[in-house]
């Protein structure tokens, strides 16, 4: 995450994936000293020099322009979540690694009165790193009822859901799939990492996770992004039962995500969520964080 680096080994780890049948490229047969792609291949697809493709993924290079970097992407076979998180890349290479002190994040005004709207629907309001900022009460008992419903208040102590996911063995189990599960929330990380190479915090939440989970670190060094704005899911909760859900994912500001989850009108998914959600309220209500007033921190 210096901004170096990532760049190339993006591009490296994406060539590698390419079968040179799967681009009409002849083989003959021959035997391949690495697997998928070579430079002088990706670099003829995606007409530019080979010289200039060395360069550019071993971090010599910082001028790609937008046609180059897609004129790459569609060598590869990228879809636009993985382009743009090439040119995002690209980008960050362009500029001195300098890590800066984050503020610390908190709930806006707006998402606040949208979270406080939604009293049956589970909803989880998201930072950039995952950190949960806010939930509402069918929201935590959804996805963290073991946990304290307050510690979103407190910076310190805010659940991380890529950590959940990952090393909380009740979070694992909430998911049939639970490798569907880990795949979306390693790519979507990705992606914000991608758009913020110099954010002290995300570098220490991935380190963290490298060494905790060998299961982050495989899938990590695959390099597969995901924007991820609908997923269904089939949850196993230990109050409800096994549920099938639509999980939808809101953009708001400052790279913050508001996670509403659904099930089929009618179905029996949609009652198990409304037999969670009266659960749900006879348990003491979650605040939600209120901005402090006055200036940022610096």
């Amino acid at each position: 995450m210096n901004g170096k680096r990532p760049l190339g080994e993006f591009l490296q780890k994406r060539r590698s994936q390419v079968r040179p049948d799967d681009v009409g490229l002849p083989t003959y047969g021959e035997r391949r000293r690495v697997p998928g792609l070579r430079r002088e291949e990706l670099a003829l697809l995606a007409g530019v020099s080979s010289s200039y493709y060395t360069r550019l993924e071993q971090g010599h290079s910082s001028n790609a322009s937008p046609e180059v970097l897609d004129a790459i992407a569609r060598a590869l076979d990228l879809d636009d979540a993985d382009r743009l998180h090439l040119h995002d890349l690209a980008v960050a290479q362009r500029r001195p690694a300098k890590p800066r002190r984050v503020p610390p994040e908190h709930v806006g005004a707006s998402v606040r009165q949208l979270v406080s709207a939604l009293t049956d629907v589970p909803v989880v309001v998201l930072g950039r790193r995952c950190d949960v900022l806010a939930w509402n009460r069918t929201g935590h008992l959804l996805f963290a009822g073991h946990l304290d419903p307050e510690s979103p208040d407190r910076p310190a102590e805010r659940p991380n859901m890529a950590e959940l996911v990952f090393c909380d063995g009740h979070t694992r189990d909430l998911y049939a799939d639970w490798q569907q599960k880990a795949r979306d929330v390693v790519g979507t990380l990705r992606l914000v990492a991608g758009r913020h190479p110099d954010d002290p915090k995300m570098a220490s939440l991935v380190g963290h996770l490298l060494l905790k989970s060998h299961e982050f670190e495989s899938l990590w060094a695959d390099h597969r992004v995901r924007a991820c704005p609908v997923a269904v899911y089939t949850m196993r909760h230990p109050l409800v039962g096994s549920i099938e859900v639509t999980q939808q994912t809101l953009q708001a500001e400052s790279d913050q995500r508001i996670v509403m989850v659904t099930a089929a009108p009618g179905s029996a998914s949609a009652h198990a969520l409304a037999l969670l959600s009266r659960a749900a309220h006879s348990l003491p209500a979650p605040h939600i964080p209120v901005p402090a007033t006055g200036p940022a921190p610096r």
